[in-house]
């Protein structure tokens, strides 16, 4: 990564968000704002030096380079700001974020990069800074760090600055009167929080249950044209790869096209594992074809499992025994995330009630 001289210097694990079922609901403690759907990205700029860092810790300005022309124009000389790189499209006469046009930026030609930097010009949105000249502000409260963020980003144009509100009620209007702008969610911070990079200290609450897995493999399709269905994984705090379910239910031209995107990445040109007989089609063949673990899937659930005996007594972390109920549906592939990050703290927890307090006395 290109040197730059700052009191936080790159690369940053960037603070990361634990799900929850429902918008926290405590005036005065947290500060509630958009969940962008975009590349999170950390801005380290040093005069004419601008590092854009990855979620991963990798270097995304060769993939946005009228962005990194951008930050020089509109940001403060010195600073480190937290963000999301987005591309917003007008579709339907309205603008809205547009994650195909965005995905599409992360590509190996630098002659198709400049193209796509004429036709999609990414913008980005600040939502936290960790440095201010020559200060640090990772032990700083977020009511402080967000002050700097404002004064931070100087011009609008291409750079801007996320809306917040203190008012939780506000907060939970926002879960679906922005939906429509192709926002997914609300992120809660607390207000006295200090910056910490890696951990799950924010709180998001999502208009779905979402999680980022593995692709481990895949079936082919039972009338042997393409995908029939994509096993996915998510890592254990152990580091080993335990598989949770599969994404299914793929149209004709998809399960060709997922043929073409995963067959080059078989483990071995002959090798298929067996899998575990159906308890409900004794006849249905399980056996699936293994591959390298170096995509990411991004898939909507509806509900884990995991109490069974391997899983008793572990922290839900562990994922020992943890599976998807049912299949999930599969949303797009994520060029942004890396396999490693794949694990089980990502899911949301369930509420516990007990059965009698949801029946009426």
């Amino acid at each position: 990564m290109d040197f730059v001289d700052l009191p936080v210097q790159p690369p940053v694990d960037p603070m990361l968000a634990k799900a929850a079922a429902k918008v926290p609901d405590e005036p005065g403690v947290w500060s509630y704002e958009p969940k962008w759907d975009g590349f999170r990205a950390l801005v380290f700029r040093d005069g004419d030096d601008v590092v854009l860092q990855s979620r991963n810790g990798k270097e995304l300005g060769r993939y946005f380079p009228e962005l990194l022309d951008a930050l020089r124009d509109e940001l403060a000389p010195r600073c480190v700001l937290d963000g999301e790189v987005v591309v917003p499209r007008e579709i339907g006469g309205r603008t809205r974020l547009d994650w195909e046009s965005l995905s599409q930026r992360i590509h190996p030609a630098e002659s198709r990069v400049r193209m796509l930097a004429e036709q999609t010009p990414a913008h980005f949105i600040g939502f936290d800074a960790l440095a201010d000249g020559d200060r640090s502000l990772l032990d700083e409260p977020f009511r402080v760090r967000r002050e700097a963020l404002s004064a931070s980003v100087q011009h609008k144009q291409w750079c801007h600055v996320t809306g917040t509100t203190e008012d939780p009620k506000l907060g939970a209007h926002w879960l679906t009167s922005f939906e429509g702008a192709g926002l997914d969610g609300v992120i809660a911070k607390r207000l006295d929080g200090h910056y910490l990079p890696g951990k799950r200290e924010m709180v998001k609450v999502k208009h779905a249950r979402d999680a980022d897995c593995v692709a481990i493999g895949y079936r082919i399709h039972k009338s042997g044209e393409g995908v029939g269905s994509v096993l996915l994984g998510l890592y254990r705090d152990d580091g080993e790869l335990q598989m949770v379910g599969g994404a299914a239910s793929f149209s004709v031209k998809d399960r060709i096209k997922l043929l073409a995107e995963l067959e080059p990445l078989r483990e071995a040109e002959d090798l298929v594992r067996d899998g575990e007989p159906s308890r409900w089609n004794s006849a249905a063949d399980k056996r699936w074809i293994p591959i390298r673990p170096e995509l990411v899937a991004e898939v909507a659930y509806d509900q884990m499992e995991g109490n069974s005996e391997h899983g008793a007594g572990l922290p839900a972390t562990s994922g020992q025994g943890r599976r998807f109920r049912h299949a999930v549906k599969f949303v797009r592939w994520r060029p942004d995330r890396e396999p490693s990050s794949c694990t089980f703290d990502q899911l949301e927890v369930p509420l516990n009630y007990d059965l009698f307090d949801v029946l009426e006395s």
